[in-house]
């Protein structure tokens, strides 16, 4: 069962209870909400509920990762941890979530967690600090438009699970990872990859008639029709792929010219295009990210918060680890892992050592060489 269907169930049977108080009663659901989900990650993040006042009031919960749990009980007890992933303020669902985002409570919340998850159950907003040490809100989700659709919605779990439960799991790990370090390749393509399923989840049940251009383009390129159903799952998941590996790849780009000593440098997905310059991706990556495609697709959001993970990745540790002559073994094979396994199954994207290759072209021309009357 999707945890966000568990969710709603136990909140609906709380409130048919009719004795549930509005904010505190379903503190217990929310908290067990945030550990399945944590349970998921490396290392394991861990909410706790209602943690206690470290200077700036008593915040409803935390994110602790499993490294800050003391494994010898006998031992003397850590002091003053502060949650490594942030903490959390619950309001009641007739709280409008915007607004409590930008009160004081919070700012002195960011001030002293630097990350604070705001829910009134419903919607979910992340408030962290950008680069220029403001308070800003990150990244957005809501459930329902409203405090009645919402309870009319938790009324019927497994639908709205069915709609939204993929979608709402990849954001709450995002926001239980977003204070995590960004170091290595394989981190920064599930984060782009987690953006990328999102925007195939916005555009799956989407008519796409504007970018029936791109579909040419692209069925030409690659030399084949998109057909039925698997070639329509094909097409959104190959379209998907050429935004993000265009966007990744223009900020590997941008990153050449802007070392990370340029601690001022921002990356921005809009004027990618400009760095990319293999033809085929820029080409299509040109005709997809125009405002008036992306804005139906609902896509905009999702490649703002794609350029905002990039612009806090630590680039110097990144490229210590990340050969370009190498993006499929250090990014395209993890981020299609993780983005779509199937697909990557059916295109045989896995990575072969250099060694190997080097071997197995060796072993061709070898062969090559003899002529067909020595084999």
């Amino acid at each position: 069962m999707n945890p966000l269907e568990t969710y709603l169930e136990n909140l609906f049977l709380i409130r048919s209870s009719g004795s549930a108080v509005k904010e505190t009663s379903y503190y217990g659901t929310l908290d067990n909400l945030f550990n399945e989900v944590g349970k998921t990650l490396k290392p394991r993040v861990r909410c706790i509920i209602n943690i206690k006042n470290q200077g700036a009031g008593i915040p409803d919960g935390g994110f602790y990762t499993s490294e800050q749990f003391q494994k010898q009980t006998s031992a003397e007890l850590r002091e003053g941890q502060l949650p490594a992933r942030g903490c959390i303020e619950v309001k009641s669902t007739s709280e409008i979530v915007a607004d409590v985002a930008r009160s004081a409570q919070i700012m002195k919340y960011v001030n002293r967690y630097r990350q604070v998850l705001v829910t009134n159950y419903s919607d979910f907003v992340l408030v962290g600090v950008d680069h220029e040490g403001k308070v800003a809100n990150r990244e957005s989700f809501s459930l329902a438009p409203n405090e009645k659709e919402f309870w009319l919605a938790a009324s019927q779990p497994h639908a709205t699970a069915e709609q939204q439960g993929e979608r709402f799991v990849e954001y709450l790990k995002r926001v239980m990872l977003h204070a995590a370090p960004l170091t290595q390749p394989k981190d920064v393509a599930w984060f782009l990859a987690s953006y990328a399923r999102d925007a195939k989840m916005r555009i799956e049940s989407t008519e796409l008639p504007a970018l029936a251009a791109v579909r040419e383009a692209l069925e030409e390129a690659l030399g084949l029709k998109f057909v039925g159903e698997k070639g329509e799952h094909f097409f959104r998941s190959t379209l998907v792929q050429t935004l993000f590996y265009g966007v990744f790849s223009a900020w590997v780009l941008w990153s050449r010219k802007h070392p990370p000593t340029e601690r001022s440098a921002r990356f921005d997905w809009q004027t990618a295009a400009w760095s990319l310059h293999v033809p085929m991706i820029k080409a299509l990556f040109e005709q997809v990210a125009t405002p008036t495609k992306l804005e139906g697709l609902g896509l905009v959001e999702v490649l703002d918060w794609t350029s905002a993970v990039l612009n806090r990745v630590d680039r110097k540790s990144f490229f210590e680890n990340f050969e370009e002559g190498n993006a499929v073994q250090y990014f395209y094979e993890p981020f299609l892992e993780a983005f779509d396994p199937e697909l990557r199954k059916e295109l045989g994207v896995w990575y072969t050592p250099t060694e190997v290759v080097q071997y197995m072209v060796a072993r061709v021309d070898t062969v090559f060489a003899r002529g067909p009357g020595d084999c």
